[in-house]
């Protein structure tokens, strides 16, 4: 009788395919879009998520996906975005960096089809303009943090002597109350 022997490629070969899919959350590419978008000179926002390191300050760091609407398919993907670009610059060719770093990154990342890039201009600044309008929020925000610190510190210091006046008046005498 004749023998058959399998070498090893071709049972590999042999093994059942691994079913399953693979899906991306809305929010996971427009994190993507995001901090993809974050290098690109000339873009000073997207519909008020700043990206200027503003005086060394970051300024509103924490959602690179504000302003950043996609739809997301099996294999594609459309991307919708509002944003302030800088006075001075070529907003077309502005558009077209947009686009181009968005098509890379979510290809390189996910295999995504980027099928569209929506882009509308919503306003137009100068740096000086951003700069000051971003120290402004941040500096209000931490003006604000610094008065309520003052004031719960007042406070604490108010309350505690009242406290401490009102544990004077209830010390008691040195003779032990009596019940009769």
């Amino acid at each position: 009788m004749p023998t058959t022997t399998l070498n090893k490629p071709e049972m590999e070969n042999t093994k059942p395919e691994i079913k399953g899919e693979l899906t991306y959350e809305d929010k996971v590419l427009q994190k993507i879009v995001g901090l993809c978008l974050e290098d690109i000179k000339g873009l000073l926002s997207v519909d008020g998520g700043f990206f200027a390191n503003v005086a060394d300050k970051l300024v509103n760091t924490n959602d690179v996906t504000s302003g950043v609407d996609v739809e997301v398919g099996k294999k594609q993907v459309a991307v919708d975005l509002n944003i302030v670009a800088e006075y001075g610059i070529d907003i077309p060719k502005l558009y077209e960096q947009i686009k181009r770093k968005i098509v890379e990154n979510v290809d390189d990342m996910t295999g995504l089809d980027v099928i569209e890039v929506n882009v509308t201009v919503t306003d137009i600044k100068t740096r000086a303009e951003h700069e000051h309008d971003s120290v402004s929020v941040q500096d209000k925000v931490g003006e604000l943090g610094g008065k309520t610190k003052h004031a719960v510190g007042k406070g604490a210091q108010k309350t505690k002597a009242a406290v401490s006046t009102g544990v004077d008046k209830v010390t008691p005498d040195d003779e032990p109350a009596r019940v009769h």
